[in-house]
This record gives C-alpha cells, sequence and structure tokens, in this order.
C-alpha cells in the first residue's frame, strides 16, 4: 500500500527544479491549506519514512542531516542523482 502523504512529497518534490528544497509547512498546506498544522505531525511521519527509504534527503542550513530528533528548521529534496546511482569502478 503506499501512503498518500509520501506520495504527495514525492509529487511536489518532482515539479520543482533541480536540487530546489520544499519545507514540511508547504506540504502540509498542500494537504490543508486552512488547518495546516494539524498536518504536520503526518508530514513528518511521511518525511521519515520516505528518509529511511533512500528516496529523500533532509537539509538544514544547506547540509544534508539525520531526520530524527531534528527540530527547528529543515526543509527536503529528492536524493541527488550522484547519490542514488553511485557510480562503479569496475
Amino acid at each position: 500500500m503506499s501512503n498518500p502523504v509520501e506520495d504527495l512529497i514525492i509529487d511536489l518534490l518532482s515539479n520543482l527544479k533541480n536540487n530546489e528544497t520544499l519545507g514540511p509547512n508547504q506540504v502540509a498546506k498542500a494537504i490543508n491549506a486552512e488547518y495546516w498544522r494539524r498536518q504536520l505531525p503526518q508530514v513528518r511521519a511521511a518525511i521519515q519514512s520516505l528518509e529511511d527509504a533512500g528516496r529523500i534527503e533532509v537539509v538544514r542550513k544547506g547540509k544534508v542531516v539525520p531526520f530524527e530528533g531534528i527540530k527547528g528548521i529543515y526543509r527536503v529534496r529528492l536524493v541527488s542523482e550522484s547519490v542514488a546511482a553511485p557510480e562503479s569502478d569496475a
């Protein structure tokens, strides 16, 4: 089964230009513009799941950081192609 919030995050990130980031509040507002703060716990859970799966990176102050235990402002982006498909030396 696919998680609709995870699908939304991937869809929103796919529509961004190369290496642009997305804030969790933007995802929450896409779900429910009026009561977006109520959506943040499920957005955070989806971000954790996507990061665990290696599909997205969490960025803070321009650097990739682990999501677990993060507090404060952060953004997410798709994993860059160089990280997603490392070249082999064969």
